[in-house]
């Protein structure tokens, strides 16, 4: 009997360590089919879909500039760098009904981890503290105030990328948010692309060699940033079936800014941030509709 359970012992533990083992592999697959639900297909900007929300549907209207990892929230769209442990880019649709009715408030609000994404690939709260950076919203707690669910779904950390504080998120970004906020107040609708960029600089050497460097910080090597980009496209056809599409695009070095800076000083072309990152904006506009060229602003 002895030598019985002395066979069995080991093969019950071995059978045992196999189905944890399973059923680990098993809920990371859950975890990423539930993130890629909605993905069927993708080739270059062409994303295959199944069935996504309505509100997503005008969200997109102008198209994907990818198709990595998307997430569908209540009011805005992002796509997902598992690399980098931040979007790609994040987009959402504004008006003024829902940009100026603030029945909410960040502090009903909580910063959170994203469980759709594998553990593998995702940021914590604790990657962020004691970082010198701060949390920064792609998708602006400030642009979702008139429903509590599109609030906190601001708050996810897949939202967040890591942003100077003083002179940058807390100063010059923080007024780039409030004046395409404003916008709606010109135009009936205003979509917005938000999104990093590492962009390469000179050597410290001065041998004319270029390099791309950018920190990373927390166990999981969240990367910062050297660049933000927001583009901010402007549609009136509500009201003016023939109106064009006004667009404006800046880029800011994610690092202390003087005060005061004005914010045109960091306009630039759509080509030039296309260029950056890799991506194609507004596939699915016209070019006849759009005001501004491609290549200038």
């Amino acid at each position: 009997m002895a030598q019985l359970r002395s066979l069995l012992l080991p093969t019950i533990f071995c059978l045992g360590g196999l189905m944890g083992n399973y059923f680990d592999r098993y809920t990371q697959s859950k975890n990423i089919v539930a993130e890629k639900a909605s993905l069927v297909t993708t080739t270059d900007n062409k994303c295959s879909l199944g069935d996504i929300p309505s509100s997503a549907k005008e969200i997109m209207k102008f198209g994907f500039p990818s198709c990595e990892n998307l997430k569908f929230r209540e009011d805005y769209v992002l796509s997902y760098n598992r690399v980098h442990r931040t979007a790609n880019w994040v987009i959402e649709h504004l008006t003024a009904d829902k940009v100026f009715q603030r029945d909410f408030k960040r502090k009903s609000s909580m910063f959170k981890e994203d469980t759709s994404v594998p553990v593998l690939f995702r940021s914590t709260k604790k990657d962020y503290r004691n970082s010198g950076f701060d949390r920064g919203h792609l998708a602006p707690a400030g642009d979702h105030g008139y429903s509590l669910k599109a609030l906190k779904d601001t708050f996810y950390l897949s939202n967040m990328s890591p942003q100077v504080g003083v002179g940058f998120n807390r100063d010059i970004w923080k007024r780039l948010e409030e004046y395409t906020r404003n916008q709606t107040r010109v135009y009936t609708d205003i979509y917005v692309i938000t999104g990093p960029l590492y962009l390469p600089k000179e050597s410290a050497e001065k041998d004319g060699k270029r390099y791309v460097k950018y920190q990373v910080i927390g166990k999981n090597d969240v990367s910062v940033p050297t660049h933000f980009f927001k583009i901010i496209v402007g549609d009136n056809r509500k009201k003016k079936s023939n109106a064009q599409l006004q667009l404006q695009v800046f880029q800011m070095p994610n690092e202390k800014i003087s005060k005061g800076t004005p914010l045109d000083e960091y306009k630039t072309s759509l080509k030039s941030v296309e260029k950056a990152s890799g991506l194609l904006f507004l596939d699915k506009a016209s070019s006849l509709a759009i005001a501004t060229d491609r290549s200038a602003i």
